[in-house]
């Protein structure tokens, strides 16, 4: 729970305990639970009127599913092409930059100068 392990756990409660009293505590929890229902049910209510809204609009969980996979497919795609066309592109202009070097070289005739 949360990365606490059990030994943790015991001294975070024995602190609170120390804090707050054996009469507090109780009440502490009571009110804890309450907030978290609150909280699940506010969740939930934004849920279902999200849902409301896009069933109104002719939109339903399955399409949305459907159309967001679609984009996703397309999205990839667009990469994988992206991808491999500049990679060939890439590789194709560096072979023919290769191979005019090698040209270059075999057209030079005579011995090689050094510079200094």
């Amino acid at each position: 729970m949360f990365g606490i392990g059990g030994g943790e756990l015991v001294f975070i409660l024995f602190i609170v305990l120390m804090l707050f009293g054996s009469d507090k505590v109780p009440e502490i929890a009571r009110t804890m639970g309450k907030a978290m229902a609150q909280l699940k049910n506010a969740t939930n209510d934004i849920k279902s009127e999200i849902q409301k809204g896009a069933e109104a609009n002719g939109l339903d969980t399955r399409s949305l599913t459907d159309i967001t996979g679609n984009i996703n497919a397309q999205i990839n795609d667009a990469k994988a092409n992206l991808l491999s066309d500049s990679t060939n592109n890439i590789l194709g202009d560096t072979a023919t930059e290769i191979d005019k070097v090698k040209e270059d070289i075999d057209s030079i005739s005579g011995p090689v100068k050094r510079q200094l």
